[in-house]
């Protein structure tokens, strides 16, 4: 596509604007390189891969994006030998965690709703479980090797730890003597050029043994290694270096781990930023409440309420726009400032959008097409540089224009023949026009020309269009009117800004008759336009308003349906309580009769027998016993704050007040009046609750005592943290961990603010030596 019109257009404009919805480096990267594509099945797999975005992100709202990293080079020098450092194997492993939690995500939407670009792209996505398992168990969250990642490292380690606490010990008893506290700045120990050292006084220099390793900027304080820690300095320097070699070691052999798998994370890679590439193009037509075009290949345009993408869609007035079906050239005229520019760069922006699989905003039932070529003539194109002028500079790229349109060709000309003699500029536009006409090619043209009116009312393919003014206001109207050449508003115009009658009179008698009958001819055309479109207008009104009375009906029908299941179902749940009632008597009263045979040996009084016959009789409560039941239930005295059953509504609800013969009762939001006839007392079963008071559940399963955040974005921390405070309160937990790494500290702070304000947190606290420090935070509970 000629990158000339696509910056004409404002193209770019669009593109980044996308490019803000993306979430990760890669995913903007990807929309960055956003360009119109070429066929037709392209662009319809595009869009609809947008749609899939919309469905998702309407389903969930939120896309688990966060923790994704760059990680391309480090992948490709792994995969050649090079050897990654500690925060690079550990943005891999984030990495992984994020592809497979997205990779989960789409799947379990895929399994329920067609996503089928989405579904394809997860699929490719790496799981890699081992491999951020292996990295995980040698690097903390601080990307610092821990020391259990190697038994040799482990060892190193101690003897470190061994020999400094003995270093220390030297010179802490250095520091406790007596004799040597006059020789000393300051009684503390200090490290330069990696050493242990002790602040001397520069004259006490010669009777202190030891090395210098410092002084003070003054040259007063002298920083010496004592001699009694030199060998242990020395040793520990040299465990340092083994420390090192070690650590090499680990980090080359994560790496050899990570260029294993090298192919499949390129591929993830790709995957998950055309992931985010596809939800940045759904977040934009969010965002521009746009809609899903039609796409054709055969040159036809429809728009339906369209708005320009860059305008306000609250301000901005939309517009109805065909071409490609009846016509392939329109022609529109109106006043300056008037909407023609705006109209024209509409046209050709959201064929550009659509090819680029971008929804545009405009209404449902929308359609564009497809071209091989987009061609634009809009605005001052005057070089100052290259001495031409306004018509000279438009003349040049016209020619261009001429020389490559053809019937897979979108043109749009601004002001045609502009910039010269009007007899001539006018001959010329209709030349022009003619070419393309014949060309094939769909155009769109702005004009002030009287004779290209005439030139569209005399063409089978043409037709006019215009931008309405409101003689009135003096404004324009920004509406276009399709079919309704603009009108000359001169003389009305100058009539109402008190221009003198006469003046006027005489002006319309120096216009020859001809140029009267069209001016009236193309009032009445826009009179009736108007009015055509007002009724069009009222008929769509009415149509959408049958059509919400349509929809509520069915509302209610189906609310309907769903109280007479529930009764029905309630219905049947008493019924099998009645049951297993009439079954527990029925057995207490076989029991009894062999209870008796056992004391009677066999005989039965007959008073007995009867007596027996007519508790098993009695044992299912007849119709008339359950609607007495039900009566005696009803008839309980309601009173304020009585929870009852509105058999109206088969509903819930808590009474507020009790006045004659009604009650004022909430269920759920609404606050109503209703007959207490209808209103049935229901006893509230008491929770039982443990020594703090709070009902305890069963738990879907053990809850842990840690949560893991990492890779988290803080929307989804506060979500999945408000579910496990939840689940470790009905567990009983009174203390739990929440694990968020230590990082930027932005995931902490986020974390910290929702427990700031959590009603269940007593308090909670940074994590001690041996609790994770900075990447924990402790919570208890109340």
């Amino acid at each position: 596509m000629n990158q000339r019109v696509l910056r004409v257009l404002e193209y770019h404009k669009i593109v980044e604007k996308a490019v803000q919805q993306a979430s990760t480096y890669m995913g903007k990267e990807r929309t960055a390189q956003l360009q119109p594509l070429a066929t037709v099945d392209e662009v319809r797999k595009a869009l609809a891969a947008t749609e899939e975005g919309r469905l998702v992100f309407r389903l969930k709202g939120l896309i688990p994006l966060g923790g994704i990293r760059d990680i391309r080079q480090p992948v490709k020098r792994s995969a050649v030998g090079g050897t990654l450092n500690s925060q690079e194997l550990l943005d891999v492993a984030d990495t992984i965690m994020a592809s497979r939690r997205l990779r989960k995500f789409l799947l379990d939407i895929a399994d329920e709703h067609p996503i089928p670009t989405l579904r394809e792209l997860a699929e490719e996505l790496f799981e890699l479980r081992p491999l951020e398992e292996e990295i995980r168990s040698a690097i903390d969250s601080n990307a610092e090797i821990v020391d259990h990642a190697s038994p040799d490292l482990k060892n190193i380690r101690q003897e470190m730890r061994q020999t400094q606490a003995r270093i220390k010990d030297k010179l802490d008893s250095l520091l406790r003597n007596s004799g040597m506290q006059k020789m000393m700045q300051e009684a503390i120990v200090t490290i330069r050029n990696d050493r242990y050292c002790i602040p001397i006084k520069a004259e006490y220099k010669g009777s202190f043994n030891g090395i210098v390793h410092d002084q003070s900027s003054s040259g007063a304080t002298l920083f010496i290694e004592p001699a009694a820690v030199v060998q242990l300095n020395n040793f520990l320097r040299e465990l340092e270096v083994r420390e090192q070699r070690e650590v090499d070691k680990i980090l080359a052999r994560l790496s050899v781990l990570v260029g294993n798998e090298s192919e499949q994370l390129q591929a993830g890679l790709s995957a998950l930023a055309e992931i985010d590439f596809i939800f940045a193009k759904a977040h934009l037509a969010h965002e521009m409440k746009a809609s899903n075009p039609k796409v054709n290949d055969e040159g036809r345009i429809y728009l339906k309420k369209a708005v320009h993408p860059l305008l306000d869609r609250n301000v901005a007035v939309p517009v109805d726009i065909r071409l490609g079906d009846e016509y392939s050239l329109l022609v529109i005229t109106g006043p300056n400032t008037g909407g023609k520019t705006v109209t024209l760069k509409t046209v050709g922006l959201f064929a550009l959008m659509a090819m680029s699989g971008l929804h545009v905003p405009a209404e449902d039932g929308s359609e564009v097409s497809t071209f091989d070529e987009v061609f634009a003539d809009i605005g001052d194109e005057q070089s100052i540089e290259q001495s031409l002028s306004t018509f000279s500079s438009h003349m040049t790229n016209i020619v261009q224009i001429l020389e490559r349109a053809d019937v897979r060709s979108l043109v749009l000309l601004d002001e045609l023949g502009a910039g010269t003699d009007p007899a001539e500029g006018a001959a010329l536009a209709q030349a022009i026009l003619d070419f393309l006409r014949k060309r094939g090619a769909k155009t769109v043209a702005t004009t002030h020309y009287s004779e290209l009116k005439a030139y569209a009312f005399s063409q089978k393919e043409a037709i006019n269009a215009s931008v309405e003014f409101d003689v009135d206001s003096l404004r324009p109207t920004y509406r276009l009117l399709i079919g309704v050449p603009g009108r000359s508003n001169a003389f009305a115009i100058s009539e109402r800004l008190g221009l003198r009658r006469e003046i006027i009179e005489d002006a319309k008698s120096r216009m020859n008759t001809e140029d009267i009958q069209v001016d009236e001819l193309i009032r009445r055309l826009e009179t009736n336009q108007l009015q055509a479109e007002r009724e069009r207008r009222e008929a769509e009104a009415l149509r959408k308003e049958m059509e919400a009375l349509r929809l509520e009906f069915e509302k209610e029908r189906e609310q309907f349906l769903m109280g007479l299941d529930r009764l029905v179902e309630r219905a049947e749940e008493e019924a099998r309580e009645i049951v297993k009632k009439a079954e527990r008597e029925a057995q207490e009263i076989i029991q009894e009769l062999r209870k008796i045979r056992q004391q009677e040996q066999g005989t039965f009084k007959e008073h007995q027998l009867i007596e027996l016959r007519k508790q098993l009789e009695n044992a299912a409560p007849t119709r008339r016993e359950r609607r007495v039941q039900r009566k005696a239930a009803a008839a309980k005295e309601i009173l304020p704050g009585d929870t009852v059953q509105v058999l109206t509504l088969n509903q819930k609800g808590t009474v507020l007040e009790v006045g004659k013969g009604e009650a004022f009762v909430q269920i759920g939001s609404m606050k109503m009046k209703i007959k207490l006839a209808d209103l049935e007392k229901v006893e509230v079963k008491k929770n039982l609750q443990d020594t703090r008071g709070l009902v305890k559940r069963q738990s879907e399963g053990p809850t842990r005592l840690e949560l893991d955040l990492r890779g988290f974005t803080i929307e989804e921390a506060a979500y999945e943290i408000d579910r496990y405070l939840d689940n470790a309160i009905m567990a009983g937990l009174a203390q739990v961990s929440i694990i968020h790494g230590k990082g930027t500290g932005a995931l902490r702070a986020g974390v910290h603010e929702f427990l700031r304000n959590h009603p269940q947190v007593r308090s909670f606290r940074i994590g001690e030596h041996g609790e994770g420090h900075t990447g924990v935070t402790i919570v208890s509970l109340k």
